[in-house]
């Protein structure tokens, strides 16, 4: 996948291109991978990642919702990194893929708080 992870001139990137993309820690260890990412309908902002994390070969990945600031893209990795570990993602707000939660405010704010950031909206 991470050579089919190529921005554009102006830093864009198709959202085609970032399912699938690798997540690291910052040690560099995969941690798993975007399975999709939330966008808010009336601006167009993105608000979260989602981090298919767990399970074995695929089957049982837990989907853990990531603030979008969070995430950098490391080209050299071809991924993105984030500043977190295995153990604080094994409490961390999450979800499987048949019970996708409402992403109302009260579950964002539940979320940034989990990871010591200020809820925006």
């Amino acid at each position: 996948m991470a050579d089919m992870v190529k921005e554009s001139g102006s830093g864009l990137i198709a959202s085609d291109r970032v399912e699938g993309t690798a997540v690291f820690d910052p040690a560099g260890e995969k941690l798993g991978h975007i399975s999709n990412f939330m966008v808010e309908k009336r601006s167009g902002q993105v608000r979260y990642a989602t981090l298919s994390f767990g399970g074995f070969l695929g089957i049982g990945n837990d989907h853990y919702p990531l603030p979008w600031s969070m995430l950098n893209y490391d080209t050299d990795k071809g991924g993105y990194v984030v500043e977190l570990s295995k153990a604080v993602l094994e409490d961390a707000p999450r979800h499987t893929a048949d019970e996708r939660p409402d992403y109302d405010e009260s579950y964002g704010r539940d979320v940034f708080q989990y990871y010591g950031l200020i809820y925006p909206w």
